[in-house]
Formats: structure tokens, C-alpha cells, sequence
């Protein structure tokens, strides 16, 4: 055990995710535990900048476990990008005497923290917060689940008025470099077709897929789209160009946009932030440093920084064969 650990900081930031508040709780209330103070820095990275930061105890997390965004707030902070930057920062933890840094974030926050412990040898651990589930080194990042389910709830909504009115809904989700949430939603919602950035259907597929679809008999379709999708073409443009090759069916689009990052978070982003959170701090507490929390076949693990941020995550090829085959 490290006993020269006394206070980890911990903050959250890039795009904000549901079950972020709870990995705060997490770290906060693990360090506790094991008798650590726990500062909160506020605006992530700005807040080492800014000196914007707050002593928390066990019951500075009461009922936040179950709130979306996060009580601690994200920004960008172009300061940090600098070594100036990043030396006022580490000036404002000596000063505020903290001795560990937990990051809650995605590929940009880790970076960030990685540069942050070359330049100053100062402990750091990451989790990873995002909703797209691109990060490499675990299976499921903190959010995705909760973003899953509410895509699968807004796509049924949407589905009750593409039949009533015979209409072929496009709907945008989230996912410019990753087709995640497109594909599994794509599945759970009975997607005629799932557009994604790992796989370039082709607008001419596409056109042949859906009059397939209306020629036996469909008369209503829903088209999911990752926002990254690999035609080179928006979502619009693609409607545009269905419409006048499909005139019988009228055509809409719904870009789901920022709706996906919030609201309560699931059981699962709840649980896996407090598994999460607490391998951090014990990760930190017996020396560990420069790695990120992961999970992988129901086990929390510890990924490298630099592995974590230049490897890739990959979908899963079957669930595409999955979807093909049910998109008849």
C-alpha cells in the first residue's frame, strides 16, 4: 500500500455521460474508505488551471449516484494543450497537496493525463466516461448502456409514426468514429438498415436494400445512422437522395443529437462507474499508475494509457451478420 497517498483528485472531462456522477461517488467514497481525502476539481482540466477546487467527504455524494451529466462538470481548456499550461496545473496540486489524480473521460482526457505524468511523474489512473464505447481496453465505457436504451426508447416512439403514416424514418445517433450505438440499437429497435463508420454500405446498397423491403410488403422503414457513416454523405443528403429514387414513400429525418448524452443513468452504467471507481483508487493506492480501468468479460482490469488511447475498439462483426440477416 502507498502510504505517501493522502488526497486523490479526482474530475470528469470531455463530453459529459450518464454515470459519471456515479464514479465520482465511487471515488470519493473509496477513498474514505481507505482514510484518503478527496478533492474535486471542477471543469476538468480548467480547474487545475483555475484552482477551482472543492475538499468532498462520503457525504458530499449523497444522491447523486442516480443523476445524469456531471456534478463536477466538463469544459475544454486549450491551456492545458500547452506545457505553460499544464505547469500552472500541476503548480495548483502541489499547492492544494494532492498526491493522485483519477480522470474520468475519453481518448482526449487520457492524453491529456498521460502527458500530464510523463512531464511531472504525478500518479494518475483513467476511467473511461463516454457514450460512444470507442475506447480500447474495455468492453463498456461509463454512459454507453444508458445512451443504448434511450436511442432504443426514442427509435420506438418514432417507429409508432412511421407506420401510422407509412413513412421511411432516417434516424441520426451519436457515433462519428464509432457505429456502436447505431449497430446495437439498429438490432434492438428492428432497423431495416444500420449505416455505420466501420462498414461503407454504399448509397446504391442502401437503394436496393429498401425497395426490397417495400416490395415485399413493407410499408414503413427505419434507417439507423451513425453520425460518422462512411457514404460521405449527412443524414439529409441521404434522405434526399432515397426520396427521389422511392417516391411512394414519404421520408423523414430525426437527428436524436445531444438527447443521447443525457438523463438517469442504468443499472449497469451505475454499477460499472462504483466497480470502476473503486479499482481506481485501490489501483492508485497500491502504486499503480498511468493506466486506465477497463472491463473485460465481467472483470475490472487495467489497460496502459498509451494502449488504451492509440489502440482502436472494434465492433462486433457478428452482430452486422445478425443484422443482416434480420433485415429482410
Amino acid at each position: 500500500m502507498n502510504n505517501l497517498i493522502k488526497r486523490i483528485g479526482v474530475l470528469t472531462s470531455g463530453g459529459d455521460a450518464p454515470g459519471m456522477n456515479a464514479a465520482v461517488r465511487g471515488v470519493v467514497r473509496t477513498a474514505a474508505y481507505y482514510k484518503i481525502e478527496a478533492a474535486a476539481i471542477f471543469k476538468g482540466y480548467q480547474g487545475l488551471i483555475d484552482n477551482d477546487i472543492k475538499m468532498m467527504n462520503p457525504r458530499s455524494v449523497n444522491n447523486i449516484i442516480n443523476k445524469g451529466g456531471t456534478i463536477l462538470k466538463s469544459a475544454r481548456c486549450l491551456e492545458f494543450h500547452s506545457p505553460e499550461g499544464r505547469k500552472k496545473a500541476y503548480e495548483t496540486i502541489v499547492k492544494n497537496e494532492i498526491d493522485a489524480l483519477v480522470v474520468i473521460g475519453g481518448d482526449g482526457s487520457f492524453t491529456g493525463a498521460m502527458i500530464f505524468q510523463s512531464e511531472f511523474d504525478f500518479p494518475v489512473i483513467g476511467i473511461p466516461g463516454t457514450i460512444d464505447n470507442d475506447i480500447f481496453g474495455t468492453s463498456h465505457t461509463i454512459g454507453y448502456d444508458t445512451a443504448l436504451n434511450t436511442v432504443i426508447d426514442a427509435i420506438d416512439k418514432i417507429r409508432d409514426t412511421a407506420i401510422s403514416h407509412n413513412r421511411l424514418f432516417f434516424v441520426e445517433v451519436m457515433g462519428r468514429d464509432a457505429g456502436h450505438i447505431a449497430l446495437n440499437t439498429g438490432i434492438g429497435a428492428g432497423a431495416e438498415e444500420i449505416l455505420i463508420p466501420e462498414e461503407n454500405m454504399g448509397l446504391k446498397r442502401l437503394l436496393e436494400s429498401l425497395s426490397r423491403s417495400e416490395k415485399s410488403g413493407k410499408s414503413s422503414s427505419i434507417v439507423v445512422i451513425a453520425e460518422g457513416d462512411k457514404t460521405g454523405k449527412n443524414v439529409f443528403q441521404i434522405a434526399e437522395y432515397i426520396e427521389k429514387n422511392m417516391p411512394n414513400y414519404e421520408v423523414r429525418v430525426s437527428v436524436l443529437g445531444h438527447m443521447q448524452r443525457g438523463g438517469r443513468p442504468s443499472c449497469f452504467d451505475r454499477v460499472l462507474a462504483s466497480r470502476m471507481a473503486v479499482k481506481a483508487v485501490e489501483s492508485l493506492v497500491g502504486d499503480k499508475t498511468n493506466f486506465m480501468v477497463g472491463l473485460k468479460e465481467d472483470e475490472i482490469i487495467l489497460t496502459p494509457l498509451d494502449k488504451a488511447i492509440k489502440g482502436k475498439s472494434s465492433i462486433n462483426k457478428d452482430l452486422v451478420r445478425v443484422s443482416d440477416i434480420l433485415s429482410l
